[in-house]
């Protein structure tokens, strides 16, 4: 393996809107390789790097795309990155004329904007001036023409129709070396591992069947990470009454979820409750009207439950219509369903919370309270009068509840969807218990897709870290899911303890269809999931965290639910598209150890 990599850095042309627009286009991507000719795409071939939309006087936002990136070293082994930023269109940004837009990086996976390079006195242009000289004087250090010429961009035509080949679509920017341990970085974050070995012990002792199926099997993954899974051995050839030496085979478990596990059902979620899982979502088949859950002693058992209604917009008043984004929450022993609902018109939508009664039978709709529309501290309406809220999720750090949902303003304009957080009270899961704090704006090109919106927030907590998932841009097929990561512990009404991802965990690029170049769906056997987004988790009785979503078959699909295990990177991050096919090798599945069985 090489000690050092080559980084390519490029935008993409745009393809049909709804497959890849130029919001996503005019990003910077990335691709590495070790001898400078051959390329692996990062990101699924998606962009890493977007500017930041600009926020106008009436607190709208004006989103913008880059153009012509380049990176580069800096002395203190950081990086740079120049970029001409420019309307979402392709056409000049009038604002910045021949400035270029900065940023700066220490780990090439999160990118801080700067500002413009070439206004004195400016952060920005200290360090792009600094950069310059680091630039100039690595030209002097390099041996051949061939090396100078990449670190400016400039490629031949031979060259650049190599790199399209392998990178459809691509328009080269310009190639730097980095180390090893660096790629490897990069490699980690923005390439969905896949299995690569699974090993089981090589012999075993056990009492009796019950013991051997405790026995697990250690799924290696290309990043390095790892995790332990069921088998299920095949027995027939052992005697366990009989103490000696057996051989034999297993293979191992694997719960397998065609997409969509459950048809016109959006915003999915399953949550667990006195044993029991049940699942919940939106209602599209029937005009997001009604909500119906299923109940199952496993997770796979809710494929087939059967589904109960427990709430429509005929029982009560101030609900007449589009029940969205159902979430089951405990807080303090008891079960909540929070979720949204309007008394007539969608510009009236509001965060509900509904309460199980004490004893209550979550299958039994007269065991459900009304729903309460969620309040600030002081009792007065969430939101007044001026936009909507909803997508409002709950969980718990370091003792203190929270909640975080999706807030719309319509009047006097209407600003797009933000996130907000507030603490909870937790005796009254209905009333918040601090003000609301802005959370995230759909600052990102491929937050404001077709529109400007950050909503459908939920978190699970792994290692001390709390992961926010949340959703972006339109409900279509360019819906995305984003992250927001803090620490537990720390104050999280505090926006500068979330760090933000700079690119979508999951697009409609993570998981492969029959798409052809020119975004036209080439074929019906492989669908591919469109728009994947507002998503919840859910641990089961093995430990194992599962990952539910909706997503779209193919382009214009309708809204369903997919589900699949949620994988953890060798650095402890969240991996969301982990497919049954790169979760378990099915050229892997089958392993043999010896068995002793003992007296």
């Amino acid at each position: 393996m090489a000690d050092t990599y080559y980084l390519l850095c490029y935008t993409r042309k745009p393809q049909e809107d709804s497959i890849y627009s130029e919001k996503l286009a005019y990003s910077m991507h990335l691709a590495l390789s070790e001898d400078g000719e051959h390329f692996t795409a990062l990101n699924h071939n998606s962009g890493i790097l977007y500017a930041k939309a600009v926020a106008r006087a009436d607190g709208t936002l004006h989103a913008k795309s880059l153009k012509n990136p380049k990176i580069f070293k800096r002395e203190d082994g950081t990086f740079g990155v120049i970029a001409k930023r420019i309307e979402v269109d392709g056409s000049p940004d009038e604002e910045l004329g021949e400035l270029a837009l900065a940023f700066c990086s220490k780990d090439l996976i999160h990118y801080q904007e700067l500002g413009a390079w070439g206004m004195s006195k400016t952060a920005a242009g200290e360090l792009l001036h600094e950069g310059g000289c680091v630039m100039r004087s690595a030209i002097g250090e390099m041996q051949g023409e061939d090396k100078n010429r990449h670190l400016f961009g400039k490629f031949t035509d031979e060259e650049y129709a190599a790199i399209e080949a392998q990178l459809p679509g691509a328009i080269p920017g310009n190639m730097i070396e980095i180390s090893k341990e660096q790629a490897e970085h990069l490699k980690c974050r923005f390439l969905t591992p896949v299995n690569v070995l699974n090993e089981v012990p090589e012999s075993v002792s056990v009492k009796d069947r019950q013991e051997l199926d405790t026995l697990r099997a250690m799924a290696y993954y290309s990043d390095g990470s790892k995790v332990e899974k069921k088998v299920d051995w095949y027995t027939d050839s052992m005697d366990f009454a009989t103490p000696g030496e057996y051989e034999i085979r297993g293979k191992i478990h694997q719960e397998h979820f065609s997409f969509p596990i459950a048809f016109n059902r959006a915003d999915p979620c399953i949550g667990k409750w006195n044993g029991k899982y049940y699942f919940i979502a939106t209602n599209d088949a029937d005009g997001n009207n009604s909500l119906y859950i299923r109940e199952a002693d496993t997770i796979p058992g809710l494929i087939t439950a059967q589904e109960i209604k427990i709430l429509d917009t005929q029982m009560y008043p101030h609900l007449k219509g589009l029940l969205w984004a159902p979430e089951f929450h405990i807080i303090e022993d008891r079960l909540y369903i929070f979720h949204a609902g309007t008394p007539g018109p969608f510009e009236k939508e509001q965060s509900h919370v509904m309460a199980l009664k004490l004893g209550g039978n979550p299958m039994c709709a007269e065991d459900w309270e009304m729903p309460v529309r969620v309040e600030r501290k002081d009792g007065s309406m969430l939101y007044g009068e001026q936009g909507i809220t909803l997508d409002m999720t709950e969980f718990e750090s370091a003792g203190v509840h929270y909640v975080c949902w999706s807030q719309r303003q319509f009047s006097p304009v209407d600003q797009g969807a933000w996130l907000y957080i507030a603490k909870l009270n937790s005796k009254k899961p209905w009333q918040l218990a601090s003000e609301p704090v802005l959370l995230s704006q759909p600052e990102y090109g491929w937050a404001n897709n077709h529109t400007f919106v950050d909503e459908g927030p939920f978190v699970i907590k792994k290692n001390g870290m709390i992961y926010m998932t949340f959703s972006s841009a339109a409900v279509d097929s360019t819906y995305v899911t984003g992250l927001l990561t803090a620490t537990e512990g720390d104050d999280l009404l505090d926006p500068k303890n979330w760090v933000k991802e700079n690119c979508p965990l999951l697009s409609s690029r993570s998981v492969p269809s029959d798409v052809s170049r020119n975004g036209v769906l080439a074929a019906q056997s492989k669908w591919g999931e469109f728009g994947p987004g507002h998503n919840s988790f859910v641990e089961d009785e093995e430990g194992v965290f599962w990952f539910v979503y909706h997503a779209r078959r193919g382009v214009n699909g309708e809204r369903s639910s997919g589900l699949r295990r949620l994988h953890f990177n060798r650095e402890n991050f969240p991996v969301l598209d982990m497919t049954e096919e790169r979760d378990l090798n099915p050229e892997l599945t089958w392993v043999k150890t010896k068995v002793i069985v003992r007296k």
